[in-house]
């Protein structure tokens, strides 16, 4: 059996999104072949919500490895907040001493804290082992470079030539790519033309059964409206505000939903609950709504699915990035529920939905007249009960079967 060092700054108890694919697949390495062990940050470390009923989806056996990271009381002093770059000195020498001691045959990076990554090409070249990296977002990107300030992340100025000089030191040497978009894929083989013969793997985001039946386990569905409840549980960011645009000023215009439904938002903010801003307070305002309730704190991973489960009827909300890939995806699918979905013609959560369900999809192009229609097929969607979902299409993207795709493309760096 092969073994594989998986580097993730995150891991549970954090409930961070980047260490889900890795948390997922797990249970399933040695059914095809491999034995991993991981290295992540010691957990006072972490920024993100802890959510330690996480652990319970881990397998018994696990090796766990933990590092050090900088203070950031202390490193915030100068502007200095990523993990990655806090943890990177730690890592290079706890990994160093575990290489040293033990044999590896490959070690495999899924995170988004990229500056971490250069670290594979470092350890290619004094132990002579081989590196994937899971690209789960872009890393170099000039997505933001003609956006308004505003909508720019903190410290844009500052990651942007950061993430373009280490970008090329992992990406020139790296033996695959994992990504969860095709474009993510093509944008860095045209930066990278040796990178056209090394392989690389389209593996989504997908769903874990374990998951559900943790959840499952401690149901409480209590509602507390008698209107039906159409809920959105994810970040709402600048990205998406033409989405939102068009649902909440179109609402109005169908009786249906605002007299019989109430619009939940939840988690929708990365901010501490002190500071954060709801997202739909300006559209609430501008368009008279009623019946729409946000709440930016950060929900753990098992109180997403319960709140999937005892919703009437699924929100997804896209971004104006056509490499959009929604994460939640899988789950909302997995839950069964009616899904309303405003997305880009060009995502790949538009394919997929058309393709695993009978999915009401607003399209970012679509005219005001064309939302209220599709608004009003959501309603008989629901009142005629006729949603559905291809189970067997739906299970290509079971914890199990992306676990199969990551080990086939390890596999096929040592054939």
């Amino acid at each position: 059996m092969k073994r594989v060092l998986i580097i993730s700054p995150h891991f549970p108890p954090a409930n961070a999104a980047d260490m889900h694919r890795v948390r997922m697949s797990l249970p399933y390495f040695k059914e095809f072949g491999w034995e991993a062990e991981i290295v992540t940050c010691y957990t006072h470390y972490y920024e993100c919500n802890i959510d330690k009923l996480l652990l319970e989806s881990l397998p018994k056996d696990l090796k766990i490895h933990y590092v050090k990271a900088l203070d950031k009381k202390w490193t915030s002093k100068i502007g200095l907040g990523s993990l990655a770059l806090r943890s990177l000195w730690y890592f290079r020498q706890k990994v160093n001493q575990i290489l040293k001691n033990q044999k590896f045959d490959l070690v495999y990076f899924s995170t988004t804290e990229f500056p971490i990554c250069i670290l594979g090409a470092y350890w290619k070249k004094k132990f002579g082992i081989p590196y994937v990296i899971d690209m789960q977002d872009p890393w170099h990107s000039d997505y933001y470079r003609n956006k308004p300030k505003h909508e720019r992340p903190t410290k844009y100025w500052f990651s942007y030539r950061l993430n373009k000089y280490l970008e090329p030191i992992a990406m020139k040497q790296v033996d695959g790519l994992i990504a969860v978009s095709k474009s993510y894929i093509t944008d860095l083989k045209q930066r990278y033309p040796l990178l056209q013969d090394r392989p690389s793997e389209v593996i989504t985001f997908g769903y874990s059964s374990i998951d559900f039946e943790i959840a499952s386990s401690f149901k409480n569905f209590n509602k507390n409206t008698t209107l039906k409840t159409l809920r959105y549980i994810g970040v709402l960011g600048p990205m998406m505000n033409k989405a939102l645009i068009l649902l909440f000023s179109n609402i109005n215009n169908v009786p249906y939903f605002s007299k019989n439904w109430e619009l939940i938002f939840k988690g929708t903010s990365y901010a501490p609950i002190h500071v954060a801003k709801k997202s739909t307070t300006i559209f609430v305002q501008k368009y008279n709504l009623t019946n729409v309730i946000e709440d930016t704190n950060r929900l753990g991973m098992y109180e997403v699915l319960q709140e999937l489960q005892k919703a009437d009827g699924l929100l997804i909300i896209g971004t104006d990035n056509p490499s959009y890939t929604a994460s939640k995806l899988y789950p909302y699918l997995q839950a069964e529920k009616p899904i309303l979905a405003i997305l880009h013609h060009s995502s790949s959560a538009t394919t997929i939905l058309n393709e695993l369900s009978n999915a009401v999809i607003i399209l970012l192009t679509d005219e005001n007249n064309i939302v209220i229609d599709k608004l009003k097929q959501f309603e008989r969607l629901i009142e005629d009960e006729n949603y559905n979902v291809d189970r067997v299409q739906l299970e290509r993207f079971s914890a199990r079967n992306l676990t199969k795709l990551q080990t086939t493309l390890f596999d096929k760096i040592f054939n």
